[in-house]
C-alpha cells in the first residue's frame, strides 16, 4: 500500500471543504459592489443606495430567487437597464433565451427606504440544467460616492443606476457604490433640535455601519476599498436649521471619519450643487490639509447648476441633470484615479 492511502486510510488528511453551490448567495463568483449584509448565508441583502451583484454564467437562461415583492433592475452582457416591479419568487430574467455561450448579469435593487418597503434579499439564481456561474472579469479600481438624495438619485428614471455616480463610475469603467440615503443631512438631529419638527439620519455617525437603519453593524471596510470617496452632503441641514457653526465643524470630523476608515483613498468634497455650505466645506477640507491629509480636495461646483432645466423640483436633477452634473465631475474623478493607478 502506498504512503497516501495509508495517510487517507488513517484518517488523517483533511477532508477538502464542500464548495458553495452553483448561483447560491455564497457562490465565490458573484461578486457584490457596495454594502451588503451577508449575515444569513441563504439571503443576501443590500443596503445604502447603488449596492449591485455581478456574475457570469453559461447556457441560454436565468432567473433569480426572491422571497417576497421587491422592484430591481438588471442587465444582461452589458444590455439596457430592464426595470422588474413589484415581483416575487423565481423571476424569469430571460423569456427570451440568450444565445448558448457564457454571459454577464449585473442586478441592483431599489433601495428599500423612506415609503418603499421592498424585500430586498437575494436568495441566488436559478440556471439551465447543465449550466454554471463563473466569476466575471475584476474591475482594478474602485469610487464611492457618499451623500443624500441628490446622490442616491431620488426623481431620476432608474433612480441609482441613472444618478451621476452610476454615471461616472459606468463611464470609468470602475466599481462604484453610492453610501446615499434620501432625506440625509451631514449632522444627525433629532425632531426637537430640528426646525422642521423631523428626525434627519445623520451620515456622521451612520456612515460606518453596513446600513444606514438603527443598530446596523459596524460595515467592515476590509471587503471594498474605494480609490476615491466623493462627498456631497449638506442640503438637508439647510432645511432642518443648522447652524453654520455646527456644519462646519461636523463637515470636518466627518471627513476625518472618512479618512480613518479609507486610509488610502483620495478624498473629493464637494461644494454641494446649489452652492450652500461652501465657505464651510472649503475650510473644512483646508483644515484637514492643515492637519496633515494630503490626499483630500475641495471640488468648485461654482456654474454647474440650472435648476431650469436640470431638475423637475428645483432640487433633485432629472436624467439630463445627472448626465451634465456627470460631465463636470468625472475629470475630477477620473484625475483621482489615475493617480491612484
Amino acid at each position: 500500500m502506498n504512503l497516501f492511502l495509508s495517510v487517507l486510510m488513517a484518517g488523517t488528511l483533511p477532508i477538502p471543504a464542500t464548495p458553495p453551490a452553483q448561483g447560491t448567495p455564497t457562490d465565490r463568483n458573484i461578486e457584490y459592489t457596495g454594502r451588503w449584509d451577508t449575515t444569513d448565508r441563504t439571503a443576501y441583502v443590500p443596503q445604502w443606495a447603488g449596492a449591485y451583484l455581478r456574475v457570469g454564467f453559461t447556457g441560454t437562461g436565468v432567473a433569480l430567487e426572491q422571497r417576497d415583492t421587491i422592484d430591481f433592475w438588471y442587465s444582461i452582457d452589458g444590455g439596457p437597464y430592464t426595470l422588474a416591479s413589484q415581483v416575487s419568487g423565481t423571476v424569469d430574467l430571460t423569456p427570451e433565451p440568450l444565445a448558448e455561450g457564457r454571459h454577464t448579469l449585473l442586478v441592483s435593487y431599489r433601495i428599500v427606504a423612506g415609503s418603499y418597503t421592498g424585500d430586498a434579499r437575494f436568495q441566488g439564481l436559478t440556471l439551465d440544467d447543465g449550466a454554471h456561474t463563473f466569476r466575471p472579469q475584476r474591475k482594478r479600481q474602485s469610487a464611492e460616492f457618499v451623500g443624500d438624495s441628490i446622490t442616491a438619485g431620488y426623481t431620476s428614471t432608474n433612480v441609482a443606476l441613472s444618478a451621476y455616480p452610476w454615471i461616472i463610475g459606468e463611464n470609468l469603467g470602475v466599481r462604484h457604490t453610492q453610501i446615499a440615503l434620501s432625506g440625509a443631512c451631514l449632522n444627525e438631529l433629532t425632531a426637537e433640535e430640528s426646525t422642521r419638527g423631523i428626525r434627519c439620519y445623520g451620515l456622521e455617525g451612520r456612515y460606518p455601519h453596513v446600513g444606514f437603519q438603527d443598530g446596523a453593524a459596524d460595515w467592515d471596510f476590509r471587503r471594498f476599498r474605494p480609490d476615491v470617496v466623493v462627498v456631497n452632503i449638506g442640503t438637508n441641514d439647510v432645511g432642518h436649521g443648522v447652524s453654520s457653526a455646527d456644519f462646519r465643524v461636523a463637515y470636518e470630523d466627518f471627513l476625518a471619519d472618512v479618512r480613518a476608515d479609507n486610509p488610502r483613498a483620495t478624498i473629493l468634497a464637494v461644494r454641494i450643487f446649489k452652492g450652500w455650505w461652501a465657505a464651510e466645506t472649503a475650510e473644512a477640507v483646508a483644515a484637514r490639509q492643515a492637519a496633515g491629509d494630503r490626499d483630500i480636495e475641495f471640488v468648485d461646483t461654482t456654474g454647474w447648476w440650472d435648476p431650469a432645466t436640470m431638475t423637475n423640483d428645483g432640487t433633485h436633477p432629472n436624467d439630463f441633470g445627472h448626465q451634465v452634473l456627470s460631465g463636470y465631475l468625472q475629470p475630477y474623478v477620473a484625475a483621482a484615479l489615475d493617480r491612484r493607478a
